[in-house]
């Protein structure tokens, strides 16, 4: 990730961080929206706790998101936590689309193309080392990672 794309990653996570809860709303809706097969995994969670531990979990990955030796360990484990609930491979696209449209809701004219072409790197990277990560668990090979829609 190039230096520039780290801070347009930052920058506008600084700018979305006054509203996390809408953006975790707008992220959860899309989702489901899009992969109803997601909506099944959230069947009995708690959704007002699941959206803080999603936008605790982005603030850590935008912290850490040029920081491979903090990264890679942190999302790993978060691979293997999420086989456990039943995440499959093709989860991770659904989740990009999802993560990609609520920034754009909740940072509107804010999301640059510049900063949207970040987060999709951001994005790819985070979903690689994930996939990697959940297909050792699982005894699978990784997929590669598609761009994601207007990458």
């Amino acid at each position: 990730m190039t230096p520039e794309h780290r801070q347009l990653v930052q920058d506008s996570w600084a700018l979305a961080a006054p509203a996390v809860d809408d953006l975790a709303r707008h992220f959860y809706a899309r989702l489901f929206e899009i992969d109803p097969g997601a909506a099944r995994l959230f069947a009995t969670t708690d959704m007002v706790a699941q959206r803080k531990k999603f936008t605790d979990m982005l603030a850590s990955i935008v912290r850490a998101i040029d920081e491979p030796v903090e990264l890679v360990p942190g999302a790993a484990a978060l691979a293997r936590r999420h086989t456990g609930y039943g995440v499959e491979d093709r989860h991770y696209d659904s989740v990009g689309e999802a993560l990609l449209w609520a920034l754009a809701e909740t940072l509107g004219g804010a999301l640059t193309p510049e900063a949207r072409a970040a987060w999709v790197e951001a994005y790819a990277l985070l979903a690689s080392v994930m996939r990697r990560a959940a297909a050792r668990v699982s005894g699978t090979h990784a997929a590669a990672t598609p761009p994601l829609p207007g990458a």
